[in-house]
């Protein structure tokens, strides 16, 4: 946990259930860097290489300090920053010294790249076989477009998810968050810690690859694969309930409630807090069946009552019946939200040379092992020197290293 009290690189022991463990991260944007953020959250020592210009992050949102950015600093926390320009035999070298420390390689090259810097899984497990060599990419790294650049937007259009939410408005649109880097970047999170356990049974590391487009993919297709999941070739796509236009926000009042009735008691008792208790006897609406194939009319006829209440008091009946509902709150509004601050969500602390940052917790809870917030986001190449000294590089060999570098910046 953060504090404001002037940060350091080694003001806080890591702990976690990734304390002691090294990776080695040269990711850039979100997808990587939020997978590296959440192994250094759990314990891990990341040590970030950038090239002399940066992690193109650095430069995108509000930045008060030139190359900390919101963007950057929102998933760079509790990592080491390394400069080095990997087209520099000298700089490639060192970087292969710090493979010999680590337990884990992460980069979000495409393969043809990361063959060409050499870095490859073939090149960097002969160096150290023990790795876990993570990547992702937009597309299988075995498959035809494995080649094929590819960002968030892109894959929302070429999974379906653009789509599905063209279904429930007037045309295609992206949905207003970098989803399928976010759900990727965790994924290959949880792929990597899953391969450090193998390699803890058996000794041997391993490589690991998480593919964009597949794994967005599987993620929407988890309810809407529907009637095609029997596989006759016959069937339906979507999710109906999903996919109807009355399934929003209520509009109540005085601003807009979010419910979801699912079980029959449910039902029963919104609308009973509705004031119409004889439409759960509608054969319509009386089953969890029914209600599904009537899923446009049943919540038609809930947002129309919902619109005679008041936010506060139906809230207040719903509560009374056990019904699953919240008011809907805007990103300002959560700012200033009460369960946020009862529960400590937003840390404020005090970053070297930008001053008053702002972050937020670690949402996993572990009772023996818990996950830290240790440093600020570094500023680009803040450890160079550090880092290469404790993998056993000389001074004569870190200038070397650095150098040309540090030139063409």
């Amino acid at each position: 946990m953060l504090d404001r009290k002037p940060a350091t690189d080694r003001q806080a022991k890591a702990t976690g259930p990734l304390q002691g463990i090294r990776v080695i991260d040269l990711t850039t944007t979100i997808l990587g860097p939020l997978a590296t953020q959440t192994l250094g959250d759990m314990g891990a020592d990341i040590i970030k290489i950038e090239s002399p210009i940066g992690d193109l992050n650095r430069q995108i949102g509000p930045a008060p300090h030139p190359g900390m950015a919101a963007f950057f600093a929102n998933v760079n926390r509790n990592k080491r920053s390394v400069v080095l320009d990997l087209k520099q035999p000298a700089a490639l070298d060192a970087l292969m010294r710090l493979i010999d420390t680590a337990d884990v390689f992460v980069h979000g090259m495409r393969p043809k790249a990361a063959e060409r810097l050499g870095i490859d899984y073939a090149a960097v497990s002969r160096r150290n076989p023990a790795i876990v060599y993570g990547s992702a990419s937009g597309y299988r790294h075995d498959g035809p477009r494995a080649n094929l650049p590819a960002y968030d937007d892109i894959i929302q259009g070429e999974c379906g998810l653009a789509g599905l939410v063209g279904r429930t408005a007037d045309e295609p649109r992206y949905i207003p968050t970098v989803i399928a880097d976010k759900f990727t970047g965790h994924m290959l999170a949880s792929a990597i810690a899953m391969a450090l356990l193998s390699r803890e049974r058996t000794g041997k590391g391993q490589e690991v690859h998480v593919p964009m487009f597949e794994t967005m993919l599987s993620f929407l297709l988890v309810e809407h694969l529907w009637t095609r999941a029997f596989d006759d070739g016959q069937g339906t796509l979507g999710y109906t309930r999903l996919l109807t236009r009355h399934r929003r926000p209520y509009a109540t009042r005085d601003g807009y409630i979010c419910i979801m009735a699912n079980t029959d008691a449910h039902w029963k008792a919104l609308l009973a807090a509705l004031d119409i208790p004889e439409a759960s006897t509608d054969p319509r609406f009386s089953t969890l069946e029914a209600r599904s194939r009537n899923v446009d009319e049943i919540y038609s006829i809930i947002a129309a009552r919902i619109a005679h209440y008041g936010t506060a008091e139906l809230r207040a009946r719903l509560d009374a019946g056990d019904v699953p509902a919240g008011a809907m709150n805007t990103l300002e509004e959560l700012m200033d939200d009460p369960y946020l601050k009862d529960t400590g969500f937003f840390h404020r602390y005090e970053h070297p040379g930008v001053g008053p940052m702002m972050t937020t917790a670690v949402p996993v809870y572990f009772s023996e092992t818990p996950a830290t917030i240790r440093t600020p986001p570094p500023t680009l190449g803040q450890h160079t020197r550090e880092v290469l000294a404790e993998a056993g590089l000389s001074a004569g060999d870190i200038d070397a290293a650095t150098t040309d570098s540090w030139r063409t910046r």
